[in-house]
């Protein structure tokens, strides 16, 4: 859409500053991604899956086999095959096998605002320099990716980061949309982006140094959207020993110790 194509479809919004955007009409959206979590454990549990609430604290290495994962509770648990699917904490697990993934753990700070502001037709809505927010109920959610000097690994989630919201995101609000010059935070919180600092793509399959553990990490954002269909060719790759619906392979191991990034850039 052009300049004066968004400003007659969303009156409340500042293009001054734009030549033109993109929207999508049709197979877009957003969902509930605690929902879908709890759908696809139990529906697992229903065909036989035993979750252990557990944390991994050292795994038993063969060879270029892994024979066991222990727990925090000392329980050995013996397989034919470990699946490394630890998000943020993908690296600490690995690097119990001896493999450095660089898959880091970086906190996203979201922000939960109220506003006077009615915005008709109000979508998920993408700012150039990387600041989003949409509507949750009467309310509007918000963030962005922090520059990377105040981006560093493990941060404390009990923190979060006011200094972005009031430096960078609201700032950045109220010239997109004007009204937002008027707004509260409601409510805050921090997350961790299983963040893969290589290209910002996952990292899915063997690793040629293990022969019996699957890696599906570093999804960078993008976990919830791209999860399912990994869990498909994970399985695929596990049961046949290749990718039968979609093929996986270009997001192997073998990009990363080859130095071939497939550069993600659309990380907010």
């Amino acid at each position: 859409m052009d300049r004066d194509a968004l400003r007659a479809k969303f009156p409340w919004l500042n293009v001054d500053d734009l030549v033109s955007g993109s929207y999508g009409v049709s197979g877009e959206g957003w969902f509930d991604g605690y929902g879908l979590v709890q759908a696809l454990r139990k529906k697992a549990q229903a065909l036989g899956a035993r979750y252990v609430p557990s944390d991994v604290t050292a795994v038993v290495r063969d060879g270029r086999k892994v024979t066991h994962a222990v727990t925090a509770d000392g329980e050995r648990h013996a397989c034919d095959t470990l699946v490394n699917a630890a998000g943020a904490w993908a690296r600490t697990l690995s690097s119990m096998m001896g493999i450095d993934i660089p898959v880091h753990a970086r906190r996203r700070s979201i922000f939960n605002v109220s506003s006077p502001a009615r915005l008709t037709d109000c979508p998920l809505l993408i700012d150039p320099t990387g600041v989003y927010f949409r509507p949750e109920g009467r309310t509007y959610i918000c963030g962005t990716s922090p520059s990377p000097d105040r981006d560093p690994d493990d941060l404390p989630l009990d923190e979060v980061d006011h200094d972005l919201f009031d430096e960078v995101i609201w700032p950045t609000l109220a010239n997109r949309v004007p009204e937002f010059e008027a707004l509260r935070v409601e409510n805050c919180w921090s997350g961790y982006y299983e963040y893969n600092v290589f290209d910002h793509n996952a990292i899915i399959g063997y690793h040629p140094d293990l022969d019996n553990v699957v890696f599906a990490n570093g999804y960078s954002g993008h976990g919830l959207q791209q999860g399912p269909a990994t869990g498909r060719g994970v399985s695929e790759l596990i049961l046949g020993g290749r990718y039968d619906t979609l093929d996986l392979s270009s997001l192997g191991w073998a990009r990363v110790l080859e130095n071939r990034p497939i550069v993600e850039k659309n990380v907010v």
